[in-house]
Order: structure tokens, then C-alpha cells, then sequence
């Protein structure tokens, strides 16, 4: 076979092997691609690597970086295929993946981030939704294809690094993996423990898969950014912060790259949250989020709301086809789910201006939820009537809460079989609200709304 017969039979391959993100069907069907097994690269390439040949030590004081970054360089070279990482533990700063590379890191084996930033070479990083200097994860993938990540193994950030961003320099600190501009990335069967910064943050993907990863740490657990075709599913979560969140840019920067977070599928997770939300939407949300199906999760603690879905003025874009179907929710200290599309997050210096920079909302259903003992079972009276919520569903809602729910300014809501106990006051308080299952509601005043957003100056992307 010659050298381009077998070029061209190894790219058929790998066609056939990753397809990109399947069209999403809401509601009732789930992204087809996630029921497929992935096939990792090392199965369409013979290649396989140890660090240990490259001269990893694994005795959690020697400084593997360079050995690591070599092996996966070889398997670059080599054509791509398997890395694997044996027991031990391995002292590292920011090691990069190339395409069609697994790195196996074998149960016993612990991936242990440096306390130096500068093991952690400065780059284009985001952060809240805006692109900046900083440093970048522990491991990183940037401009790569079929990339795995998978192992009994550990991968553990360093408490040495304290905070978010550097105070001295405003310097966003290092998130434990990174993914920028990929195709076809698997993460599966791991332990993450990271900091005070973001665990896991694809960027501009396509086509993720997290699948049985226990994730815990400080902050978010998985940010999930202005990326399209994303799974998470049989995920373990206990986060400082959302356990899940999802984004996609803020202001006028995040609205002009215009790239969207869609077609999401969470599924068989269980969530813990310390301080925010099991999951939140938004607020960077300036080049919309939509098409996300959550079904069949437990959300066992929660700072504030078990589900927070967010934005305001200035970010415009939209939020829509939010469907969420079989959830167990308990220990949320503030409620089951918030909408706050008024006033969440800060401003951005160049906000998205007018009605456009108000954020369209529409489709948001919830199916099938069982909460105990919720302080507030729903609130979602932040949300400006110039643009309402169009598509509002609760059905088949049971269980115990304190409050029932605040609505407004909202068409087209169905409220079916809200079986709930233990609430005081009414079950449903609401304005400029329309739709079926309102009978009974208390009028609420209406929702005070910010000022205008004007432009400040014409904006250039730069």
C-alpha cells in the first residue's frame, strides 16, 4: 500500500470514528453520539508511549514536565497513538496534547501541578468571558483532534496557588484541564481535584465527552465555553463553586465572536455544591446558550439554587431550549431553580447596547422533579418585560418546599401536576404572566427593571 493509499484509508478512519456533534433533538431524544462507545487514538495507531522511558521520575519531587512533554511530542511525531503514565507521583507544570493522543494514567498513578507559576507559561487565556493574559491549565490541548484523557489515575492542581487571578498582576491562575479549539475530546474514569480556580474548561470545542470523571475542588467543576456537542454523563461532582457551568463570552467581545455553547447533554450526574449552583447558565452568555437536555441528576447540596439560570442587560444574545427532566433535589439552601435575567454578573465596559442587548429567553422546561424540603420552590421575577419568557414549563413537580413560585413576565406557561407540601403563603404569586395552570395566583407588583444600556464608543474587536 503506498504512503498516500494508507494517508487517505487512516483519514477515512478517523472520520468514521469521531463524527462531529449529531443534531440535537430537545426534549425527548438525547445527542445520539453520546450512546456511542468512543474509540480512543490508540486504536488507530499502533503507538504507545511511557514517560517513564523519557525520563519521568513519579517521586513527586523531581519536576516530570519535560519528560512528559517529550513523550507526548514523540507521539506527535510517530503519528499519534497512546502515552501512558504507571504508578507514581508526577511533579508537573502545563503539559500540552497534541491530535490522536490518549494519555493513560494508570490507577496509582497522580498527576500533581507545580506551586511555581512559572511552570505555567503565559498565553491568551479566557476568563469570565473575556480573553486576557494569564496562565494556562495543567493540561492543556490547543487546535487539536481526537484527544483523550483517560485512566484510573488522579490529576490534582496545587494548593500552593491560592485564588482565581493573581493580585499583583490580575493574571487569571491556571485551570486543571484546558481544552481550545478541539475536535473529538474524551475525558473519562478520572479523579480531579483542583485550587480556587475553574477545574475543567473546553473552549471553543466540538464533539466533548465527560463521562464517569469525579470532579472535585474549590471553584466551577466544568466550564463549559462557547463549545458546541458536549456530554457529561456519569459524573461525580463535589465544586466550591457551580458544579456545571455553561458560558459563552460577555459584552461586546463575547457578542461579536458570536460563538455559542449548544447542544449540551448532562445526564446520571450527582451534583455538590459549597457555594453557588448545581448548575448555572449564564451570565456570560453574550453569544447565547441553547439546546441543553439535563435528565436524570441529583443535586444533593447548593449554596443558593440547585438550577440558576442567568444574565442581564448588556449581553445580549439568547438563552433558549433549556429542557431538564428527572432530577432528585435536596439540600439547596435557597430553592430549586432561579431565573435572573436582570442583573447577574458584572457589568461588561463594553456592553451590548439597546434592545439587542437584552437577552432573548425562550423554552425553558422542567419535567419530573422531586424536591425536599426547598426554602422556595421557584423565582423568577427578574426578567424584563420588554423581552418575557416565551415557553415556561413546569409538569409533574412533587415533593416539599416553603415557598411556592414567583413568576414574571412570562407567555405561554404551563404549570401541570405541581404537587408540592409544606408551602406557607400561595402556591403561585406572579405578574404579566399568560398561559395554563394559573388559576389562583397572587399579583405580584411589577418587576423594577435597570436603566437603559447605551453604547459608550464604537467597539473594535482587538
Amino acid at each position: 500500500m503506498t504512503d498516500r493509499r494508507r494517508f487517505l484509508q487512516n483519514t477515512t478512519l478517523l472520520a468514521a470514528a469521531f463524527p462531529g456533534a449529531v443534531r440535537y433533538a430537545m426534549a425527548k431524544e438525547t445527542a445520539s453520539h453520546s450512546k456511542q462507545p468512543s474509540r480512543t487514538a490508540s486504536k488507530l495507531n499502533p503507538v504507545h508511549l511511557n514517560v517513564r522511558d523519557f525520563g519521568a521520575k513519579g517521586d513527586g519531587t523531581t519536576k516530570d514536565t519535560l519528560a512528559f512533554q517529550q513523550a507526548l511530542d514523540r507521539c506527535l511525531v510517530l503519528g499519534g497513538g497512546e502515552v501512558l503514565v504507571p504508578a507514581g507521583e508526577y511533579l508537573i507544570g502545563t503539559i500540552s496534547l497534541h491530535s490522536n493522543t490518549t494519555l493513560r494514567i494508570e490507577e496509582g498513578a497522580t498527576l500533581q501541578g507545580s506551586p511555581d507559576l512559572t511552570d505555567y507559561p503565559l498565553s491568551q487565556v479566557r476568563w469570565e468571558g473575556k480573553w486576557i493574559k494569564g496562565y494556562p491549565g495543567l493540561i492543556i490541548s490547543v487546535d487539536a483532534e481526537n484527544i483523550t484523557l483517560t485512566g484510573k489515575g488522579k490529576i490534582l492542581g496545587n494548593t500552593a496557588i491560592p485564588g482565581r487571578v493573581d493580585r499583583a498582576t490580575g493574571m487569571r491562575h491556571p485551570a486543571l484541564l484546558e481544552f481550545v479549539n478541539c475536535k473529538h475530546v474524551l475525558v473519562q474514569d478520572l479523579y480531579t481535584r483542583q485550587n480556587d480556580m475553574w477545574s475543567t474548561h473546553p473552549v471553543y470545542c466540538e464533539d466533548v465527552t465527560f463521562r464517569n470523571v469525579t470532579v472535585h475542588g474549590g471553584a466551577d467543576g466544568i466550564d463549559v465555553d462557547s463549545c458546541r456537542g458536549v456530554v457529561i454523563e456519569g459524573c461525580d461532582f463535589d465544586t466550591g463553586d457551580d458544579c456545571i457551568s455553561l458560558k459563552s463570552g460577555r459584552g461586546m467581545e463575547g457578542n461579536t465572536i458570536a460563538r455559542p455553547t449548544e447542544n449540551v447533554r448532562i445526564a446520571n450526574c450527582t451534583f455538590r455544591d459549597h457555594h453557588w449552583a448545581c448548575i448555572g447558565i449564564g451570565s456570560e452568555t453574550s453569544a447565547g446558550v441553547r439546546n441543553v437536555h439535563v435528565e436524570h441528576c441529583k443535586c444533593l447540596s447548593a449554596k443558593t439554587f440547585a438550577i440558576y439560570i442567568k444574565s442581564r442587560p448588556g449581553r445580549g444574545a439568547f438563552l433558549e431550549n433549556i429542557v431538564m427532566n428527572d432530577l432528585e433535589v435536596s439540600g439547596a439552601q435557597m430553592g430549586f431553580l432561579r431565573l435572573n435575567i436582570l442583573d447577574s454578573g458584572k457589568q461588561d465596559e463594553f456592553p451590548v447596547p439597546g434592545l439587542d442587548g437584552i437577552p432573548t429567553i425562550r423554552n425553558f422546561q422542567f419535567h419530573n422533579i422531586r424536591v425536599t424540603d426547598m426554602p422556595v420552590l421557584v423565582e423568577a421575577v427578574n426578567i424584563h418585560p420588554e423581552k418575557p419568557l416565551d415557553g415556561f414549563v413546569l409538569e409533574n413537580i412533587t415533593g416539599t418546599c416553603s415557598k411556592g413560585m414567583s413568576l414574571a413576565n412570562m407567555r405561554h406557561v404551563s404549570l401541570k401536576n405541581i404537587a408540592v407540601t409544606g408551602f406557607n403563603g400561595p402556591l403561585l404569586s406572579m405578574v404579566n404572566v399568560s398561559g395554563s395552570g394559573l388559576q389562583g395566583a397572587v399579583a405580584l407588583q411589577p418587576t423594577k427593571v435597570p436603566d437603559p444600556i447605551t453604547a459608550k464608543e464604537t467597539y473594535v474587536l482587538r
